[in-house]
């Protein structure tokens, strides 16, 4: 168990590691495709800043996209108290909690540290649950917090939107491009290139890493309770009986537990969460392995 932790955390350094250095190419690229490679250090400085503003914005606008509503321990005590005491054992800070009403069963954390940390869950998930799978799948969404996952979610999230509008820029700028006054040809087909790619590549970095911090968090989460078949069994119920949710969206599909979206036929490559069956067999490698 411990053995797969320190692998998840060490994979995703290293995609991280390349995520930002792609990131200083694309703006390296983007200072050259214009003509002034002079603003490469203003570009990236405007990247951070952009990063920085979606950082701690975005937790608000992952509960206000996704209708969840704050609740108090009065409201759903069995939650309340499932939350506390997990929160206890991971010597963490008390969450937020809050309910979203839908019937698809998921869950789902935010807030950018442990102290501004929230635990959404759906109607559907507390009506579908036993009290030791909604342990299981309360502690995976507490190991995303205490992993410091979702900080890792939202700065990977601001990455691929400046990706994204660099290259939503430099695309429209081969329209109004005067080729013949560009006496360096090269970075015009290499940033048109770079305009057309670099957002599939940021996608497909920042799917990886949602996937690596999925099996992290079920690590924590099975390490946390002592008791992975717990959330082994949530998860085969979420497979088995999961539904795409009634508000969906794609910006905020990799904080749930499974993938609230409907499933396409280029869903295995292009999911936020690794197989539910993969994620069920390591958890009861764990088990069988204490």
């Amino acid at each position: 168990m411990y053995s797969q932790i320190a692998a998840n955390k060490r994979k995703t350094v290293f995609l991280i590691f390349f995520f930002l250095l792609f990131v200083g190419c694309m703006g390296w690229i983007f200072a050259e495709y214009t003509g002034q490679p002079s603003i490469t250090p203003f570009v990236i400085a405007g990247s951070l800043v952009y990063v920085l503003i979606t950082y701690f914005i975005s937790s608000k606008m992952a509960l206000a996209l996704n209708g969840a509503h704050e609740i108090q321990k009065r409201d759903n005590v069995r939650l309340w108290r499932i939350v506390e005491n997990l929160a206890i054992t991971d010597g963490l800070p008390m969450p937020k909690v809050y309910i979203i009403d839908d019937p698809s069963p998921n869950a789902f954390a935010t807030g950018r540290d442990p102290n501004h940390s929230i635990v959404a869950v759906t109607s559907g998930l507390l009506e579908m649950l036993s009290d030791t799978e909604l342990e299981g799948v309360i502690a995976h969404e507490l190991g995303h917090v205490k992993n410091y996952d979702i900080r890792v979610s939202l700065i990977v999230f601001a990455l691929v939107a400046v990706i994204g509008l660099l290259a939503d820029i430099m695309f429209r700028m081969t329209w109004f491009r005067d080729r013949d006054d560009n006496n360096n040809q090269v970075f015009f087909f290499i940033g048109l290139a770079a305009a057309i790619l670099a957002p599939l590549v940021a996608l497909l970095i920042q799917l990886a890493i949602s996937r690596k911090r999925e099996y992290l968090a079920d690590a924590t989460g099975a390490l946390t309770t002592r008791y992975p078949e717990g959330l082994a069994s949530a998860l085969e119920k979420i497979g088995k009986y999961g539904k795409p949710m009634k508000r969906q969206n794609s910006s905020t599909a990799h904080l749930y537990i499974a993938n609230p979206l409907k499933k396409s036929s280029l869903s295995g490559l292009f999911s936020t969460h690794p197989p539910i069956n993969d994620r069920v067999n390591r958890l009861r490698h764990m088990e069988t392995n204490q």
